[in-house]
């Protein structure tokens, strides 16, 4: 079959088909006696392997490599289409993301679009000293647009660079937690954590109803952080939570020091201190989790703890016992001072 003919059949220009030839991908195995290639059945097939190849992302040259090396299995063709097929992903999904950042932030002209580009890229770089930059020191002093810092809150990795990221969106006020509210619905655990963080740090009723629906995670270092923030802001479906956290010795100090704040209402105290005797006969056999517990029965108001460490003191764990003995006389104290004063 000559080259018009096949080009017809294959839909493979006559042009590629000579260009197939000259890289050995794919070589006629006649020719004409007026010199014009000729095909058989076989080369047909080849071609058709070639574009199939070609369908999936190869090169030319990495047909060629396929084609001539026998040892070269289809796994590993898979196998290295997946890798590149995933990086280029990632690339597009990192335009995309810059794409939105812009459309986002609403550019008034070419000037707001070139500076809004520069801080996307700043915002991306590797040294965290340019992305810290970037938020305290914009270019022409304009802020850095909400948008950009909720992306950015959501993305970094660098603790102080963190940390810098939400002050600055927490002056954004409610305008910050639009940007924040989708990473609390987000695959990555680590984004849900660090929207949580970002959400604590901004006040307002909207931003504890955010907090209040992250208290449901599935995962114990997102439920936590939205744990200390929301008890802080009064919200008792925290209560169980906190005193897991407690259980559990995950930012116990703090957990207890909230329980202490939800515990001025005296409905809420009653249920805390129930909940820690609970836990504390739960745990008889373990005296970490014991004294982890007698320590957040301090941070309870007034004297509510006083008979439960009364009682402790008596513990048949020697440690559980000097340290509810020292508390009780603390807390003994502390209630002759407030009733003398």
């Amino acid at each position: 079959m000559l080259i018009g003919e096949v080009a017809r059949r294959s839909g493979v220009s006559t042009r590629m088909l000579r260009h197939y030839d000259s890289l050995g991908l794919v070589r006629p195995t006649g020719r004409t006696v007026g010199g014009y290639r000729q095909y058989s059945d076989a080369d047909i097939r080849s071609i058709f392997h070639v574009e199939s190849l070609r369908s999936l992302g190869l090169s030319l040259r990495d047909i060629a490599r396929v084609l001539a090396d026998r040892s070269f299995t289809p796994q590993t063709l898979v196998s290295d289409l997946i890798q590149r097929t995933e990086e280029r992903l990632v690339r597009e999904r990192e335009l995309l993301e810059r794409l939105r950042a812009v459309e986002n932030a609403e550019p008034g002209d070419w000037h707001d679009v070139l500076r809004i580009v520069e801080l996307v890229r700043t915002l991306g770089s590797t040294d965290p000293h340019r992305r810290l930059q970037a938020v305290l020191n914009p270019a022409d002093n304009a802020p850095v647009p909400t948008e950009l810092l909720a992306a950015a809150v959501l993305t970094e990795t660098e603790p102080n660079m963190a940390g810098a990221l939400r002050w600055a969106l927490s002056r954004a006020g409610d305008d910050g937690l639009v940007g924040l509210a989708p990473g609390l619905d987000a695959a990555d655990v680590e984004v849900r954590r660090r929207a949580v963080l970002a959400v604590a740090e901004i006040p307002g009723d909207a931003a504890t109803e955010l907090l209040t629906a992250a208290l449901d995670d599935p995962d114990p270092t997102v439920r936590g952080p939205a744990a200390l923030a929301a008890g802080s802001r009064g919200v008792r479906a925290a209560e169980p939570i906190l005193v897991a956290m407690v259980i559990a010795g995950t930012n116990d100090v703090d957990a207890g020091e909230v329980l202490g704040a939800l515990s001025q209402d005296p409905e809420s105290a009653d249920r805390i201190l129930g909940a820690l005797i609970a836990a504390l006969t739960a745990h008889e056999d373990d005296a970490g989790i014991r004294i982890r517990l007698v320590q957040a029965l301090v941070e309870l108001p007034g004297t509510r703890a006083l008979a439960t460490l009364r009682a402790l003191s008596a513990d048949t764990d020697r440690s559980v016992a000097l340290v509810a003995t020292a508390f009780t006389e603390l807390v003994g104290s502390r209630a002759t001072t407030q009733g003398s004063g």
